[in-house]
């Protein structure tokens, strides 16, 4: 079983292969738990916040707190970052919080206006579906930004009873989650709206034990065999691990270590992972791809290519397998 030295050990050794502040900020911080508080932290935080990769998010980010659309890209513009969705995933995943600047906090309130229907942007569409799944989308990207927001209380119960229902036996019935689905938001069709887990365990010290296991033993099932993202699954992984569509793996890695005990079907992608590190210790999955996850993972706006190849699979990785161990550990 990897360990939180492991960890530690390849996490230093980035330190010292890469000296730019966002990748030491991030490292520290996310990865290797040093409180916010931290004297020499809080100085490090003065050069993140300052760096490039922090100014490019507060120079894009629009008047209104987010990135042009919530979801759907406007093609008439070309925009580095797509989405208002994709660019508040950004900010969190480079160690941005709400405190820091004024980018998150503006976030914040966009979102909130998106919930409370008094934005200027109106995501709502006419299919029954897409509004509970996309107050379900800016909830947990509220939850993830202020934990236990008030204004997402109703929707994230909603989820709970629907998961409840669906789950009440400890095996997933169809049948139950469309029943509650129907009750809950007043739909009539037969096809769902994907179960929320990630909302749910935004706020997990709220939910069962046994509720978390019957969703991992589901949908983290569903995600090993059949896929979450393409055919890229654990049950299928490449031969080489060095190639231009590794990163794509890691969709569903990290959608199935959302749960507590996703060792259970990610130990052999966890091993794979292991076994293909460079000899110091670091990663490189070799030429990016430019998808969502491969374009917006970068975390340097240099010059040097290879050595950016290098650091943001690195990051990645170390930033999947501290997750990996906290959800795996005195279970």
């Amino acid at each position: 079983m990897i360990t939180y030295e492991d960890i530690s050990r390849r996490a230093k050794v980035l330190l010292e292969f890469c000296e730019y502040p966002a990748v030491q900020y991030k490292v520290k911080f996310s990865i290797l738990d040093v409180p916010y508080e931290d004297s020499e932290l809080s100085l490090l935080r003065k050069a993140f916040l300052k760096s490039d990769i922090v100014e490019e998010m507060y120079q894009t980010q629009d008047s209104y707190g987010g990135w042009g659309r919530f979801q759907s890209k406007d093609y008439s513009v070309k925009a580095k970052i797509p989405t208002s969705s994709v660019g508040i995933e950004r900010c969190l995943y480079i160690g941005l919080t709400v405190e820091d600047r004024d980018i998150l906090f503006m976030a914040e309130e966009y979102l909130k206006e998106l919930l409370l229907g008094t934005s200027h942007e109106k995501i709502w569409e006419k299919n029954e579906r897409a509004v509970p799944w996309h107050r379900a989308m800016v909830c947990n990207l509220l939850e993830a930004i202020t934990p236990n927001s008030p204004v997402c209380d109703e929707t994230w119960h909603q989820w709970l009873f629907i998961a409840g229902r669906a789950y009440e036996d400890g095996e997933y019935s169809y049948e139950r989650d469309k029943a509650a689905q129907h009750e809950v938001f007043l739909t009539r069709e037969s096809r769902l709206v994907p179960m929320q887990s990630e909302l749910l365990l935004k706020r997990r010290e709220e939910i069962s034990g046994s509720l978390e296991d019957a969703m991992l033993r589901h949908l983290g099932r569903h995600a090993c065999e059949n896929g979450y993202f393409w055919d890229k699954t654990p049950d299928r992984l490449p031969e080489k691990f060095r190639y231009d569509k590794t990163r794509r793996w890691f969709k569903t890695f990290n959608y199935i270590n959302q749960f507590r005990g996703s060792a259970l079907y990610l130990k052999g992608a966890v091993d794979w992972i292991m076994e293909n590190a460079r000899e110091d210790g670091l990663w490189d999955w070799g030429p990016q791809i430019k998808d969502p996850w491969g374009y917006f993972g970068y975390f340097s706006c240099n010059r040097n290519y290879k050595h950016n190849q290098v650091v943001d699979c690195t990051v990645e990785i170390l930033d999947f397998l501290k997750h990996y161990i906290d959800n795996n550990t005195a279970l």
